[in-house]
């Protein structure tokens, strides 16, 4: 979470309040879908000039994580965002620009799961 507020100042008020009313538990999930909800609603307020920074951390989780922190970055931030996003009406193609390489392929897993293209999200990369 640490890079993610980092790279996203404006999360910092909500993040206090968040994190009081959880005191000390650390429910990274919940966490996450905070994160999202935020990212969420600068989008529908275009209020986007911190994107580039914070998809760049996404990136980074993605590509350096350990399997934990790709499994968190994947469900608990990217469907985190597709789930928030499809339930404010904000269109999920806008996310899509921000995305990079490794981030707009496991994006395409989640929606490919859930239009039940796929079994399972990552059942079609392979990480030999």
């Amino acid at each position: 979470m640490l890079l993610l507020l980092n790279a996203c100042p404006s999360f910092s008020k909500r993040w206090k309040e968040h994190q009081s009313f959880y005191r000390d538990d650390e429910l990274l999930y919940v966490d996450l879908g905070e994160f999202a909800c935020h990212l969420v609603e600068l989008k529908a307020a275009n209020r986007t000039e911190e994107f580039q920074a914070i998809f760049d951390i996404i990136e980074r989780l993605l590509v350096e994580g350990d399997h934990y922190v790709k499994e968190a970055a994947t469900i608990g931030l990217l469907e985190g965002i597709q789930n928030v996003a499809g339930n404010s009406g904000v269109e999920l193609e806008q996310f899509v620009k921000y995305l990079k390489p490794e981030s707009a392929k496991w994006w395409r897993q989640v929606n490919d799961f859930w239009d039940a293209k796929i079994p399972y999200v990552g059942a079609t990369i392979d990480e030999a």
